[in-house]
């Protein structure tokens, strides 16, 4: 028994040394995932911020509330119930190990959240003045540029279409206390702006800034400057990371605090005023302003001949001369809040937000804009729910927008047994229903237009095996962009684990998703059709890969994947798709230098089997691309510890297309089949 409890131990301890040095593997998932579906990266990262955050100041277990416990984002509500159960009815932990005491928490669970808890006894800070002077002060600085000369910075004809030079330069400052404050200014540069010249003559085209204090008597959280707002399962409000479909099943429920500081590069998914939460016993209100100009664009509106806005622009990019013209065009006034009811393994939320905009919005007249947000004013209210029974947690919401348009979601994750753990999940959306910054768990970017299903199950027959699967059948009521009416799709995944030991790590996966879209007249006609417009068809997509991470010793670790895709089988728009890369990681204990190389090899058909990798890259960053068509791709990550203050981190990559005279498309386009990027990185420490 002793031998037994010395190796969980000595498993435990090793764990806590390699997962706190990078992105827990399930995450990589999920954000590899969520760009496939969006086909866009996030900018934000404040959960990276958090994670480290946390790791210096660890969550302390025995005092921890709900809400501080599910900024982790490591844990489901029924793990979390479970803990706050047990400190009430056994007291306190006295040490980490005992966290394999308590129900629904399996090995691999403490492994991912080891390095960011602890069971030390909790100090209570409240002198302000300590606040302001006890922190850390945080200076980084990154600069990246792609070497290759890109069609928009051509000057060739005398004018280059990008107003500024290619380097993209990001510089922040932060000071954070603890958990309980931080404070900070950002600006972002993109590659193509102009930097203290032209449009830009006070230096970066972005700026940011915030203040952000927790507990402070009533006050449980105080934001000031830029921030965002999380409500209920985001059928109203969700401006942070927010995860979908993925091989972690459990994570279905939407799970933040209200407030959260935002210093973050992207332009568009926050909010920059003020917001307090306040909280007495059971009851928490939340109430918060914000004023921005947004970028957009703006037409003359077809029946009125005045100024209207025909969409929201959210990549944050000033380059040209029609992107500057498109800068800051309308003006977003928002409010809102919510109150929030805790019980005994139960809450009950009321959410609202409303908008006030400088232009009226009016989407481009087409069939599937029918429903589309419109006018000068828009607000959304709802309530969320979350209880708690046993084994069985309940949570959902219902919304309705300016239109009285509704919007629906329900869940509930069971326990069924220690080795076995159940979700559900039914959404029913209107077709008409909107929400500006909505994003709740559905298979369209936005909960809008959705009836769906989600099934998942996470099984763990033994130790070191695990099984996850998952079942998503959905219907699209309303037309959508390139689907010509009312649609229909499934979604289903199943993946196995197996660790055996510390050292060795294999996942194995198979997808299937096949879903309607529009097939032209041409596909029509080799169909025997003989359709003079678009029909809809079922475009099937089947993929599998498998990954294995083998620790060769302290110091190096390897990895290795393969993937394999097959878009539209035996049909008209039959694609293949393929993946290789191998991976060595490089990173030694109170050593000054580490790094990462990746080698990779693709072909795939074209863009419709592209295939997406998660790369490592510098501090607080990461990149998820596309790859398609035939080619190589290699990165190599040097970071190196000048002491405990200065740390510097070199990024190299490059990818070489195979029979194609050039790369990238648009203004991006370089001649040649070779893309180079460069980013360098320093963080000091005050």
């Amino acid at each position: 028994m002793l031998k037994k409890v010395g190796v969980i131990v000595f498993t435990l301890v090793q764990s806590f040394i390699v997962v706190g040095q990078e992105i827990p593997l399930h995450t990589e998932q999920q954000l590899e995932n969520q760009t496939d579906a969006t086909q866009e990266e996030t900018e934000d990262d404040t959960y990276w911020q958090e994670l480290e955050q946390f790791k210096k100041n660890p969550v302390n277990i025995n005092t921890a509330e709900e809400d501080e416990l599910k900024q982790l984002r490591l844990l489901s509500d029924l793990q979390i119930h479970t803990l706050i159960t047990y400190r009430h009815l056994l007291g306190k932990l006295i040490n980490l190990y005992e966290l394999q005491s308590i129900p629904g928490w399996d090995i691999g669970t403490i492994k991912k959240i080891l390095p960011f808890v602890s069971v030390s006894i909790p100090v209570s800070v409240t002198d302000i003045k300590n606040r302001f002077s006890g922190g850390e002060h945080t200076l980084l600085l990154r600069v990246s540029q792609v070497l290759e000369k890109a069609k928009g910075f051509d000057n060739s004809n005398g004018t280059a279409a990008y107003k500024g030079s290619p380097q993209r330069i990001f510089f922040r400052y932060r000071y954070t206390y603890k958990n309980l404050l931080q404070f900070g200014v950002l600006g972002d540069k993109d590659a193509g702006e102009q930097f203290f010249s032209g449009a830009q003559k006070k230096g970066f085209d972005f700026y940011s800034a915030h203040l952000f204090a927790r507990k402070l008597g009533l006050v449980e959280a105080l934001a000031l400057g830029d921030f965002t707002v999380n409500m209920g399962q985001g059928l109203v409000q969700w401006q942070g990371l927010a995860f979908k479909k993925s091989a972690a099943v459990l994570g279905v429920k939407r799970q933040s605090a209200v407030l959260r500081p935002y210093s973050s590069a992207g332009e568009f998914y926050f909010h920059r005023g003020a917001g307090i939460t306040l909280r007495k016993k059971q009851l928490e209100a939340t109430a918060f302003i914000s004023f921005r100009q947004l970028n957009a664009n703006v037409t003359t509106g077809e029946l009125s001949n005045e100024d209207v806005v025909s969409s929201f622009l959210t990549s944050g990019l000033n380059r040209t001369d029609n992107e500057l013209s498109d800068k800051n065009r309308l003006a977003q006034i928002t409010f809102g809040g919510n109150i929030i009811y805790r019980g005994a393994g139960w809450h009950a939320g009321v959410n609202s937000v409303a908008y006030q905009f400088s232009l009226p919005v009016q989407k481009r007249d087409e069939p599937y804009n029918l429903y589309a947000l419109s006018g000068r004013q828009w607000y959304n209210t709802s309530i969320d729910y979350s209880y708690t029974y046993k084994n069985i947690h309940f949570f959902g919401e219902a919304a309705v927008d300016k239109n009285t348009a509704t919007a629906l979601i329900n869940g509930m994750l069971l326990s069924v047994d220690t080795r076995v753990d159940v979700t559900l999940l039914h959404r029913k959306i209107s077709k008409a229903y909107q929400a500006i910054n909505g994003n709740a768990f559905t298979e369209n970017t936005n909960p809008a237009n959705e009836t769906g299903l989600y099934a998942g199950i996470c099984i763990r027959p033994s130790a070191g095996w695990r099984i996850d699967a998952y079942g998503d059948i959905y219907t699209f009521p309303w037309l959508k962009y390139l689907v010509d009416g009312p649609s229909r799709g499934s979604d289903f995944l199943a993946q196995l684990t197996y660790t055996p030991n510390r050292q060795v790590e294999v996942y194995s996966r198979f997808r299937t998703e096949s879903k309607q879209g529009n097939q032209g007249v041409l596909e029509a006609e080799g169909r025997g059709m003989g359709s003079a417009t678009n029909y809809l068809a079922f475009l099937p997509k089947k993929s599998w890969r498998t990954q294995v991470g083998y620790k060769v010793n302290s110091v190096i670790t390897i990895r290795n994947r393969v993937e394999m895709l097959w878009y539209d089988k035996k049909g008209p728009e039959q694609e293949n798709g393929f993946l290789i890369f191998f991976d060595l990681l490089y990173k030694p204990m109170l050593k000054p230098l580490s790094g990462v190389l990746r080698l990779q090899y693709f072909e795939t058909g074209g863009y419709n089997s592209r295939l997406y990798a998660y790369e490592n890259d510098v501090l607080y960053s990461y990149s998820i691309p596309a790859f398609f068509d035939q080619g190589y791709r290699y990165y190599l990550i040097i970071n190196a510890e000048a002491g405990k203050k200065l740390s510097f981190w070199l990024r190299w990559g490059q990818t070489i297309l195979q029979n194609r005279p050039t790369s990238g498309s648009g203004m991006d386009e370089i001649p040649g089949n070779k893309r180079t990027e460069l980013k360098l990185q320093v963080r000091w420490v005050l």
